[in-house]
């Protein structure tokens, strides 16, 4: 299987299976002198972690991520950085039954018609359990971007469930990392937490939104054409498992809107130019503006349910699926940090890309 590495400067390759004994990063592009280590990264993985509330899977992994290359006294080297984080809560026996069957909604017939083999324990590759790889990837990204642009933030939240959304108005970024939902909405957590609940009674599931935001982002990382920056963004949270749409800025709601509604006027301020509203996302012909920088996409329901779905087997014959085993009743929810890490590896790449191209000094500078 091939395809494996997203990035340009800042390249990341993932590896491993969901019950497999290991999966990991091999992180090369990684500028030296970063100040790092595995307690710097895990706390990035300890926000993707299953089973640590009753609202996602209770599968019991401590996603203990270990370096194995690439650091050296706490500071990256300039070489491969290797991260590898353990399987230790595998029950693949949970999916014996299905080692014939296809399961509706999952990659188990894709991967199949294309390899004509697959890993049934979990999906393999397929599985969710790859994008704790990534947010191995994306805490390595976070400390070179704190070193090298201080004061940039990469923050992400849910705003829908299903039928639930939070309310703008009492938007609160402290609240984020309050409860459970990333939610920046104190009133919207007791009711997600009860729609939720109905959802995992009723043996169903359901999907969700989720925005992701870089601030402090400098102007001009991108370039035109095919190198832009949301398209890299777009790219990178499409390739999450069971996100089905990725919007950029006013998104989908841009088709609604009237030119005088959507265009961002531009003033002159003391630090340089000012917009009135963030219609474009943060991003203007591929390239940033130096306003947030803001991505939002949809997640489809679990496709793992204890509903009984039509399929067929191996041999083309009929049968009923109920997928056993333990799982997400909204997937949405441990997307967050997913999408958090993979703004930060495009942001990262897309900085070091600006830098090795116009260098360091002041560009375009107006005023």
């Amino acid at each position: 299987m091939s395809l494996n590495t997203f990035g340009h400067l800042f390249r990341v390759t993932t590896w491993g299976e969901s019950h497999g004994p290991a999966l990991g990063a091999t992180v090369d592009g990684c500028p030296p002198g970063v100040p790092v280590d595995e307690a710097f990264l895990q706390q990035f993985l300890d926000k993707r972690r299953p089973g640590q509330n009753k609202h996602t899977t209770q599968r019991q992994e401590a996603d203990a991520v270990k370096i194995l290359s690439g650091v050296f006294e706490g500071q990256t080297t300039g070489t491969p950085v290797q991260l590898m984080i353990e399987n230790t809560d595998q029950r693949s026996r949970d999916y014996g039954e299905i080692a014939q069957t296809f399961r509706p909604g999952h990659a188990d017939i894709t991967y199949h018609q294309k390899y004509g083999v697959r890993d049934y324990r979990g999906g393999g590759r397929s599985s969710a359990r790859e994008t704790a790889a990534r947010v191995a990837a994306g805490g390595l990204a976070r400390a070179a971007l704190k070193a090298l642009v201080p004061g940039l933030e990469v923050v992400g939240y849910m705003t829908r469930m299903g039928d639930v959304t939070i309310d703008r108005d009492a938007f609160d970024w402290d609240e984020i990392a309050r409860n459970d939902f990333w939610v920046p909405d104190a009133g919207a957590v007791g009711i997600w937490a009860e729609y939720l609940q109905g959802i995992r009674k009723a043996h169903d599931s359901v999907g969700a939104e989720i925005e992701v935001v870089c601030r402090g982002a400098p102007a001009g990382l991108g370039a035109p054409v095919y190198g832009k920056l949301d398209t890299d963004l777009a790219a990178a949270m499409m390739s999450i498992n069971a996100v089905k749409g990725v919007e950029i800025g006013e998104g989908m709601a841009a088709a609604r809107l009237k030119g005088t509604e959507n265009a961002d006027e531009i003033f002159m301020g003391e630090a340089g130019p000012e917009y009135s509203s963030n219609h474009a996302g943060g991003v203007l012909g591929g390239i940033s503006t130096g306003q947030d920088i803001v991505v939002r996409f949809a997640v489809k329901p679990t496709s793992s349910i204890l509903t009984p779905r039509r399929s067929i087997r191996l041999d083309g014959s009929p049968t009923e699926v109920i997928t056993k085993g333990r799982h997400d009743p909204c997937v949405g929810i441990r997307a967050v940090p997913v999408a958090e890490a993979m703004m930060a590896c495009v942001i990262l790449d897309h900085y070091l890309l600006h830098r090795g191209q116009v260098g360091d000094g002041p560009r375009g500078v107006i005023g």
